[in-house]
């Protein structure tokens, strides 16, 4: 069993380390870049093409943000379309932390987000949780 000590003391401890980019499934790179980036806001990255059917399609919630940018991945298998919308059995998946809570609730609203639930206080910070339009959970978070 490795122990907290043991990992700090590791070699890992000295690298630099950064979650830089992950994958959503999405049925259309399209609709899926409309969503993001229309009613998200999110900036289009790259949007390379690289067959008849398979796109490099990145988008990241701001603009020159130092987070992990999202690469919106067309499921192509039964198994991977079954699992678009529903990547962690239905629960909160993402995590989108805001500078500005009440400004992107308010355009969030204006563009017809699907909210789980009302705005709540926590002890870390102002939460809701939305969906996207595939069904996936996010937690959109002002920290305190």
């Amino acid at each position: 069993m490795v122990t907290a000590r043991k990992l700090l003391d590791s070699k890992f401890d000295r690298m630099g380390r950064r979650l830089s980019q992950f994958a959503l499934l999405v049925s259309d790179y399209d609709e899926a870049i409309a969503y993001y980036c229309g009613r998200l806001g999110f900036t289009l990255v790259e949007d390379t093409k690289l067959s008849a059917v398979k796109r490099w399609v990145v988008v990241r919630p701001s603009p020159g943000e130092d987070g992990a940018d999202i690469l919106l991945a067309r499921a192509k298998s039964n198994e991977e379309r079954a699992a678009v919308g529903n990547q962690t059995g239905g629960r909160v998946f993402l995590f989108l932390e805001t500078d500005d809570f009440d400004r992107d609730y308010t355009a969030f609203l204006a563009e017809d987000v699907d909210f789980a639930e009302e705005p709540r206080t926590e002890v870390y910070g102002k939460v809701v949780v939305f969906r996207d339009l595939y069904g996936n959970k996010w937690d959109m978070i002002e920290r305190n």
